[in-house]
């Protein structure tokens, strides 16, 4: 029912509205007393009033209706002149003359106008409510993108459904430590025996989010957090409107959270609560995966230091006693101890060539343990590495020559001098060319080259490119081409690997430890070179390796 307050002195003008509205469509009041005015006013603000523009007053009385009564509907009873100063006071006028259903019909169309910015201001209202949601959980998933550490993934879940739900209790239970942990997140002080409550309910809803697991209430660890501890609640929390969330992702459970609020909750704030309650779940188990990652690299760490000093210790102690097998060897060999027979000159060769043998992978396995360490000593000096080239032909000549192979150089002339640590490189070169041999049948030519490059001319394999995409400026370049058995594509890479064997009949009968390259590999590391080959089955293999021209 419409309610209209008449304000007036004038009793025929009370008269005639009184007959106007006086029906069942209104509420229809008169007052003529100022302080009966606002006292009415305050218990009951009405939707129309008729201020006679003739009491006293006037705009005293109008601007304490204005501030009790901010949607009220204020229209004026004037005489034919309307005074300008009440222009901007009024909703509307009507004049003691105006016919009858004229002033209904203001009044119609002014209550018409009312409901319409009402429901305007509603609208107005509900859209400010969503944007102020819509930004808050924007902001908690920033938060949540910033972070990995999962405690503070639950804590930001609490505070944006504080900010976009301004609640009276969360009861938050976090799996995301080595023991459950409930997080009590309280407008006022919580009693010991309703937080004893509280971890009940936990346990209960424990049980019935997952099945087949258990919480111990004992040993349930509580953190409580109160915004305004001069105050307290009281039992009459758990008759509080509440809603329920678990935060899962998969079979991953991380908890669930619980929201209680004096007042009920609306659908929006419904569909707030499980958004926040979800979307904290994916950051969650990407914290979960990424602190696994870091153990398992840490286990795997562990791994490799305890494996580094267990092939150092191991090397050091095969090296004494393996000294003391040559040294006797040597003895037997030159007779010193008595004749030796064919026969035994023979055993005692064979022995000779397995102690050397033996003596090449402990000092493989001692350079990695020393490389890996970061123990290795070098001495950089200027040279020509041609020298080193001519070297390692030296030396390796007559091991070409007994298995029927052509060991060639094509050095380029005039190579500049760079820095680098001669016997270094000659122990990469000699693993080289010793491979070359090793895999290549009777007949053949082994090709040793070098020539000056720059970074953006060389010619790479596209599975080595990350290996010197971050190289730049002049390099020497040395190759080693062969005419052996050659390595698949798919197993370059894996060459360089520590103790890799290429599955091929020939590679195991030449047998050797898979050390060789990943030495050379971190060697010409040291030196802020690379290595690299490129190589096709049954057709041969050019290994090439760069330092820098300094």
């Amino acid at each position: 029912m419409i309610k209209i307050l008449f304000i007036s002195k004038n009793n025929s003008q009370i008269s005639k509205f009184k007959n106007i509205f006086g029906k069942n469509l209104y509420d229809f009041s008169c007052i003529s007393d100022d302080t009966l005015l606002i006292d009415t006013i305050n218990v009951s603000a009405p939707d129309i009033i008729f201020l006679d523009a003739e009491i006293p007053n006037l705009k005293d009385i109008n601007k304490k209706i204005k501030q009790i009564c901010e949607n009220t509907i204020i229209i004026f009873l004037v005489n034919e002149k309307v005074d300008k100063e009440l222009v901007k006071f009024a909703n509307a006028f009507v004049t003691l003359d105006m016919p009858e259903d004229l002033i209904i019909s203001t009044v119609n169309v002014n209550l018409r106008m009312k409901n319409a910015l009402e429901m305007l201001s509603s609208s107005n209202k509900d859209l400010a409510d969503s944007l102020y949601r819509l930004n808050a959980l924007y902001d908690t998933s920033s938060r949540f993108a910033g972070t990995l550490d999962k405690d503070k993934l639950i804590q930001y879940m609490i505070e944006g459904m504080d900010k976009a739900l301004s609640f009276s209790l969360t009861s938050t239970l976090s799996l995301c430590s080595d023991e459950p942990v409930l997080i009590l997140n309280s407008l006022y002080e919580l009693s010991d025996e309703l937080i004893s409550a509280l971890k009940f309910r936990c346990v209960l809803n424990f049980n019935s989010a997952f099945e087949g697991k258990t919480l111990d209430i004992d040993t349930l660890k509580v953190i409580k957090q109160v915004k305004y501890p001069a105050s307290r609640f009281t039992f009459t929390l758990f008759q509080y409107d509440n809603m329920f969330a678990k935060i899962s992702l998969g079979d991953t459970d991380f908890g669930f959270v619980e929201i209680f609020k004096e007042t009920s909750f609306t659908p929006e704030d419904a569909t707030c609560f499980q958004t926040i309650a979800q979307q904290v779940a994916l950051p969650l188990k990407s914290a979960t995966l990424y602190q696994e990652l870091i153990e398992t690299n840490a286990k795997l760490e562990k791994l490799e230091r305890l494996k580094s000093e267990f092939i150092s210790i191991v090397s050091h102690e095969l090296r004494t006693p393996l000294t003391s097998i040559k040294n006797s060897l040597d003895i037997l060999g030159s007779g010193r101890c008595g004749e030796v027979t064919q026969s035994a000159e023979k055993f005692l060769s064979m022995a000779m060539r397995n102690v050397q043998r033996l003596s090449g992978i402990i000092n493989d396995l001692l350079d990695l343990s020393k490389i890996e360490a970061g123990k290795m000593d070098f001495n950089f000096t200027s040279a020509n590495i041609n020298t080193v080239i001519g070297y390692v032909k030296t030396a390796l000549s007559e091991v070409a020559k007994s298995k029927g192979l052509n060991l060639i150089t094509q050095e380029a002339e005039n190579l500049p001098e760079t820095k680098f640590d001669a016997q270094r490189l000659e122990q990469v070169l000699t693993n080289l060319v010793s491979n070359a041999i090793k895999f290549t049948s009777e007949g053949k030519t082994i090709t040793i080259s070098s020539e000056l490059v720059n970074a953006s001319d060389i010619k790479i394999n596209e599975i080595f490119k990350p290996e010197i995409k971050n190289l730049s400026g002049d390099y020497i370049q040395v190759c080693v081409a062969d005419e052996g058995i050659g390595i698949d594509t798919k197993d370059l890479l894996r060459a360089f690997d520590k103790f890799a064997q290429i599955e091929n009949s020939l590679s195991r009968k030449a047998g050797g430890t898979g050390l060789g390259l990943p030495i050379a590999k971190q060697l010409l590391e040291a030196h802020k070179g690379a290595i690299w080959c490129d190589s096709e089955l049954n057709k041969g293999s050019k290994f090439y390796f760069i330092i820098p021209l300094v």
